[in-house]
């Protein structure tokens, strides 16, 4: 890659052999160097500056031996756990996941509060968020001032760069600097990211994508997210932007526009039978999906037309995705994957009727009910890749 910026161009290069290193570590210096296709002397120059500061490790592998000569130890590079500490959330309208993790990602401890906070003012809920990120690090023999980034993941549309939420669910507000209230309380830099681009990334690195450099998400919650990745990173809009899928245009005419919240969010299913009793009561609890499945495995007509409808409209969003990107995978994630196979089936045929023939098998589906806990490891990712990308004191030659 070149520009005409040496500096861009040294920061660019310490990432992909700093990312190279956590992907394949532990890895040889001339294994690094063909898969990032940068110089030996390159590589060189930037691992000894990344072993000088203490974020990667060398260790020695047996003898490179010939018979009847003698060789030298080979000398394998990989991540020091110990360079750094994370904080990643999941913070959803009926519950908060919290983990810290160490510079590799490990997880060193982890918390879930199954509390509804979306009827909360922001106050309160920066206050609950708080003390659950304070209890995580206590949890893993740590204090705030052990930790070197904190990424909080909700759903909505956030801007990345800014930390500012435009809209989210689980806030009454709108055009919050949450970013810059977070960072204040816990005087640690602290990152706003779409809960759907955080387990985007959580499924790149620990996940059903380790394989890719290039995929989709899906998140199918009280938000409808999505994540694309690209070339190991995500793509984000203007803004560092995140997508809500919801907000889809299905049909616009004189009549009104139907977005695809309308029929395939969470509260449209829940909408579509008559909310009495316990069915009520789960909703208001925040359980509504959950209850909706016992419902749907009890043949409940109502219900399984709703999901059969959300389904279809999803398998038509999902078709006119792969048309954008044709990407190798697609991984859907989140409650609504409960509602069983009269929801997952329909997405499938949806799709497979509308994809165009030139795309058939393109891509891959993957439907991964997967742990609240990845959720929050993907948003850690995100405050790893961060310091990643950090200007800690690499030299080095630019090309």
């Amino acid at each position: 890659m070149k520009t005409a910026d040496p500096e861009l161009m040294r920061a660019i290069n310490r990432l992909n052999v700093l990312d190279t290193i956590r992907r394949h570590g532990p890895i040889s210096r001339v294994e690094i160097s063909e898969r990032t296709q940068l110089s030996t002397t390159t590589v060189s120059a930037i691992t000894a500056s990344l072993l000088d500061d203490g974020l990667i490790l060398s260790r020695h592998l047996g003898d490179i031996r010939t018979e009847g000569a003698r060789g030298r130890p080979r000398v394998m590079l990989e991540l020091n756990p110990d360079a750094a500490r994370v904080v990643g959330a999941k913070i959803a309208a009926n519950r908060m996941v919290f983990v810290v993790t160490d510079f590799c990602g490990n997880v060193l401890s982890s918390l879930s509060l199954p509390i509804r906070i979306d009827r909360q003012p922001i106050g309160v809920i920066a206050d609950l968020i708080e003390d659950g990120v304070r209890r995580c690090v206590v949890d893993a023999g740590l204090s705030l001032e052990d930790v070197d980034r904190v990424c909080l993941g909700l759903p909505g549309v956030i801007e990345h760069r800014t930390g500012k939420i435009r809209s989210s669910p689980v806030l009454r507000e709108v055009n919050i600097d949450f970013a810059g209230e977070m960072t204040a309380r816990f005087g640690t830099p602290t990152i706003i990211e779409s809960d759907a681009h955080a387990v985007t990334l959580g499924h790149h690195w620990f996940g059903k994508a380790r394989d890719l450099e290039d995929m989709v998400l899906i998140s199918l919650e009280q938000t409808l997210g999505l994540g694309v990745l690209h070339r190991n990173d995500l793509f984000r809009g203007a803004g560092g932007l995140s997508h809500n899928l919801g907000d889809l245009v299905l049909v616009a005419s004189p009549e009104g526009t139907v977005r695809l919240a309308s029929q395939a969010g969470e509260n449209a299913i829940l909408a579509s039978r008559p909310a009495d009793g316990r069915f009520a009561e789960a909703i208001r609890l925040g359980r509504g999906i959950q209850h909706a499945q016992a419902l749907v495995l009890a043949q409940d007509n109502d219900l399984i037309a709703a999901a059969q409808r959300a389904g279809a409209a999803i398998g038509l969003t999902l078709a006119n995705i792969v048309t954008l990107f044709a990407p190798p995978r697609v991984i859907f994630v989140g409650s609504s994957l409960d509602l069983g196979a009269p929801f997952i089936d329909s997405i499938r045929s949806a799709y497979e009727i509308s994809v165009p023939p030139s795309l058939q098998g393109v891509a891959e589906l993957v439907f991964d009910n997967c742990s609240d806990e990845l959720w929050a490891q993907g948003a850690a990712a995100v405050a790893l890749y961060e310091l990643y990308e950090s200007p800690w004191n690499t030299t080095g030659p630019a090309l």
